[in-house]
């Protein structure tokens, strides 16, 4: 059946799929295609948004590109890349920016904005998202600006005539206060009418699953999250459990006391089709030694594949009538560099060789892939899931092992030329944003650690700045500092620091630093991911995760993440970073900040701790930084 649609062009853009999400969540059928469709794919069409993109509009291999689209008589939106596209392709100049911005920013209408179609009922002062290091110089011809911020002169366009609009952020993601209005008013100038609801999108769910997988039985690799979970339930509605197989792996990454918990919340809802498996020592075997973070993947992504193929034979399954089902989200496809124009921001153990075999095969089922983290909440609700396995943390396959930074105790020549840079940088950043009794102590360091991050849609392997404020020994204790108290300034520093820098993509604030050993004792330790420092992560973890609950602050954080860094004064010891996060969608995030006496006595317990030498929350949004280390 034909239905009418608003088509998104992937560039590459991690935020692609985000916006056809954000069309159909608000009751618009909208489709994904490449720039080079051909003109027959836009038959239904009452619309084309062109998406963001990890490449410059001036390069010579940029993504291949229909220009016979922009002939269309059809209302055009171009986001970030494609704003750049369009203003570029209508006789403008785009270049280099004098300072890229990236997460929030205060976008401002132009006296054209306040009557421009898209931006009817916009405030005049919004906040919206950027990630971009190039930006429009010049408009294109007949195009007019409605929009600007401090940094952007031309944030927004419009040439009413040609029905052509364009922005520099993204409205797609929701840190982007009125994005889905824009996206309202857009699918208004299209003349689009309501035309999809979530009971379509889960009827079609489980016709895709019945029809892939034909007469086969489905094995699923069960993490106990949410996404191998409600794929679970799915996979069970569709197929029925006798066709269905679930298994549990204990891998040796697992939070404390994980394996457990996950086995009896399955057994309460009523599931009886899975099994639990112990291979820790296996997997603990195929990263020994290991400190590249994208080969620790590959090995953990490997290392399932090997343990599912010794299950299928301990299990006396027939391997061809069993397929492989994963909960891999879009994100994760989008992050891997799965999709035509998209570059790798890290490797999901979902994508590694083996599992692309399968899938070459038609022995892979991903029933989520199309999908987003609150949309499969939502999907797991609607199918009667209980919020103890709906609303967990999230808790990738790989689990703690990607949490457990690793390094031979050496830095690289470059690394070192890059961390006295990354110092120099740090050092010039006006730090404006706190009062005067909060910054008189204030010390600024770089950890000598570097953790990817995703800026302008191009994976980044920087050094976090670290911001240590005052020592507050008399009224906390000895190694104790000051915690800022207003969010907001933190924010602001935050982006203020990995805007203004090369070799920055991370903020740190030192919280603790345990007594007697001194900042200069502290260096890069060879420290691999080893059941010892698993353990010690375990313990830190807990504390966290167990207060969060305790205080009922669990389920306003999206996700935590404790981070042991090789950085001690000796190998035995290490230091840990508390990454909380608020996201909805995963594209997108802000750290989550903690109320002031809920950390100050999180940061306490984990103090008692001897192995902990000094500890540091990391208060950077996604972009620049992403929710892991690694």
């Amino acid at each position: 059946m034909n239905r009418s649609k608003i088509v998104v062009l992937d560039f590459g853009s991690q935020y692609a799929h985000l916006i056809a999400k954000r069309f159909r969540a608000l009751g618009y059928y909208s489709e994904i295609a490449l720039p080079n469709a051909a003109i027959e794919e836009f038959k239904d069409a009452k619309g084309i948004v062109l998406s963001g993109g990890p490449s410059s509009v001036y390069e010579e291999n940029v993504p291949e590109f229909n220009k016979q689209i922009f002939d269309l008589d059809l209302p055009i939106l171009g986001l970030c890349y494609g704003h750049q596209l369009m203003a570029n392709s209508y006789g403008g100049k785009v270049g280099k920016a004098a300072t890229g911005e990236f997460g929030k920013a205060t976008f401002e209408l132009t006296d054209e904005g306040k009557s421009s179609p898209l931006l009817k009922g916009i405030s005049d002062n919004s906040q919206v998202w950027m990630s971009h290091q190039d930006e429009v110089l010049e408009a294109g011809k007949g195009f007019s600006p409605i929009g600007f911020t401090k940094d952007c002169k031309f944030a927004a366009l419009q040439n009413l005539q040609k029905k052509r609009f364009s922005l520099q952020f993204h409205c797609e993601v929701k840190d982007t206060l009125e994005g889905n209005k824009i996206f309202k008013n857009f699918a208004d100038i299209c003349n689009m009418q309501v035309n999809w609801d979530e009971e379509a999108v889960l009827s079609h769910i489980l016709n895709t699953i019945k029809t892939d997988t034909k007469d086969k039985n489905v094995l699923l690799f069960l993490s106990g999250g949410v996404d191998s979970t409600v794929a679970f339930a799915l996979l069970n509605k569709a197929l029925g459990q006798d066709r269905v197989l679930g298994l549990h792996i204990d891998n040796g990454f697992m939070r404390k006391n994980e394996s457990q918990n996950v086995e009896k919340a399955y057994r309460n809802h009523g599931f009886n089709n899975f099994i639990v498996e112990d291979a820790s020592q296996s997997f603990l075997k195929a990263i020994e030694n290991l400190t590249d973070p994208q080969k620790k993947r590959m090995a953990v992504g490997e290392n399932f594949i090997k343990v599912r193929d010794e299950v299928v034979k301990k299990q006396n399954l027939n391997e061809d009538n069993w397929m492989l089902a994963q909960g891999t989200l879009y994100p994760d496809i989008i992050e891997s560099g799965g999709t035509k124009n998209s570059h790798t921001i890290k490797t999901h153990h979902n994508r590694v060789e083996g599992i692309q075999k399968l899938i070459e095969k038609g022995m892979i089922i991903e029933p989520l892939k199309d999908l987003y983290k609150d949309e499969v909440r939502s999907i797991g609700k609607k199918l009667g899931l209980e919020d103890e396995l709906v609303m967990r943390h999230p808790f990738p396959g790989p689990g703690l092992s990607i949490n457990v930074l690793c390094s031979d105790g050496k830095l690289t020549e470059k690394d070192e030329e890059e961390l006295s840079l990354a110092k120099e940088e740090l050092d010039k950043i006006v730090i404006n944003q706190f009062c005067a009794n909060c910054t008189k102590e204030l010390k600024r360091s770089v950890l000598p650690v570097k953790s990817v991050g995703v800026q302008g849609d191009f994976r980044t392997y920087r050094f976090p700045a670290c911001l240590t404020f005052r020592d507050e020994s008399e009224s906390e204790g000895e190694g104790f500092f000051h915690i800022p108290k207003v969010r907001q300034k933190v924010e602001d520093c935050s982006s203020t620091i990995t805007n203004n820098s090369k070799f920055l993509n991370r903020t740190v604030i030192k919280l603790y630093q345990k007594p007697g050993v001194k900042p200069e004792a502290m260096k890069l330790q060879q420290s691999y991911c080893t059941k010892e420092r698993l353990d010690q992560l375990r313990e830190v973890d807990d504390i966290v995760l167990s207060h969060l609950h305790k205080k009922n602050l669990y389920t306003t954080i999206f996700q935590h993440l404790t981070i042991d860094l090789p950085f001690a004064s000796k190998k035995e010891n290490a230091s840990f970073v508390l990454r909380p996060v608020c996201s909805e969608d995963v594209m997108t995030a802000r750290f989550a900040w903690l109320p002031i006496e809920d950390l100050k006595e999180i940061v306490k317990q984990i103090a008692k701790l001897d192995f902990v030498e000094s500890l540091y929350i990391d208060v950077t949004n996604k972009p620049p930084a992403t929710f892991g280390w690694e």
